[in-house]
């Protein structure tokens, strides 16, 4: 059977119609009624050889848009054996095959990287079917609600704001990033407060576990200024068409001790300098005071102008022309 008459069969069998195969043919269908946070699967596998169908198909979306698809060859297939993955979003498309493989070391694709994926309320139809010469491949259809299978990012921008007056800390938060969501409402959250262990203080690491936390803020009110904490949270679906599985954890967030101690160091470091420098003047003008006052003398080298040298030359001159005349007369006599 080629993998067009596969594809055929499997939207045929879609439509609840019957379909002949010449090969070997199991169903099995599971339906729940259609309500908020509801679930629907069905899967199918076609006409082929027993145990060449693909094994254990799951799809993961994560960091909000992306989607990695993968899946265990069939327990009787060959090395040589090939699987082929097509999915789709609504009745009225038609299957897309995928661009972006995952191979095993036998070249055989075993699962597939998808981008730019976004969930809404959709149901995605999957497909796989296999192709190997001189034998049918049982092919593979699940059908899948796209929210169910996110895993949730992380909680966006954890702070932690202490006051050592009430012995308390007020943890804050944002929700988690989403392609379809953005109620607040949807989530719940699980937060884990950890005492850091402190050998030179006796201290021991416990932890302190709060779930099923909405809203966006949480008020620790066991906080000690002796202990150092740190504090991370996941998220949940809260009755809204969210995964129920729990997300990603938080980047764990530092506070106490440490961080207090850190604080008070950097407002130290400038009041030290400040106090260094008013201390240098002081000293300098103390010593300014206290020493003797050596004398200088005033203009000691006058500058002479143009007028002022030419008028000293002059005087230089004439006394000097006049000591001649009196030389020559006393000669005379």
């Amino acid at each position: 059977m080629s993998s067009s008459e596969d594809l055929s069969n499997e939207i045929t069998l879609s439509k609840h119609t019957k379909t002949r195969h010449q090969g070997k043919f199991t169903a099995s269908i599971f339906f729940v009624p259609h309500y908020c946070n509801c679930h629907r699967e069905t899967s199918f596998q076609g006409g082929g050889m027993n145990g060449t169908a693909i094994e254990n198909f799951v799809c993961v979306i994560f960091n909000v848009s992306f989607m990695n698809c993968t899946w265990h060859v069939g327990r009787t297939a060959s090395r040589d054996t090939q699987y082929f993955l097509y999915w789709k979003t609504s009745v009225n498309e038609d299957f897309t095959g995928c661009q972006n493989y995952i191979t095993d070391n036998y070249g055989r694709n075993i699962g597939c990287s998808f981008q730019n994926v976004t969930i809404k309320d959709k149901i995605a139809d999957f497909l796989v079917n296999g192709s190997r010469s001189g034998q049918n491949i049982l092919s593979y259809k699940k059908k899948i609600f796209l929210y169910r299978i996110e895993k949730l990012t992380p909680p966006l921008n954890v702070t932690v704001n202490c006051t050592e007056a009430s012995h308390g800390c007020e943890i804050r938060w944002q929700p988690p990033r989403t392609s379809h969501t953005k109620r607040h409402a949807c989530f719940k959250y699980e937060i884990v407060i950890e005492n850091k262990a402190d050998p030179k203080k006796t201290i021991k690491t416990t932890s302190k576990t709060a779930r099923n936390i909405t809203g966006n803020s949480y008020i620790f009110g066991t906080f000690s200024t002796e202990k150092r904490y740190s504090v991370k949270i996941r998220a949940t679906d809260n009755g809204c068409l969210v995964s129920s599985s729990w997300g990603e954890w938080s980047t764990p967030v530092e506070f106490g001790e440490e961080l207090t101690s850190t604080s008070y160091m950097l407002f130290l470091i400038p009041v030290l300098a400040a106090s260094l420098i008013l201390s240098l003047c002081a000293v300098r003008i103390y010593l300014k005071k206290t020493s003797p006052t050596i004398p200088q003398p005033k203009y000691p080298f006058p500058e002479l102008s143009p007028e002022d040298f030419q008028r000293e030359y002059k005087n230089q001159y004439i006394k000097h022309e006049t000591g001649e005349i009196i030389t020559i007369i006393e000669e005379m006599k």
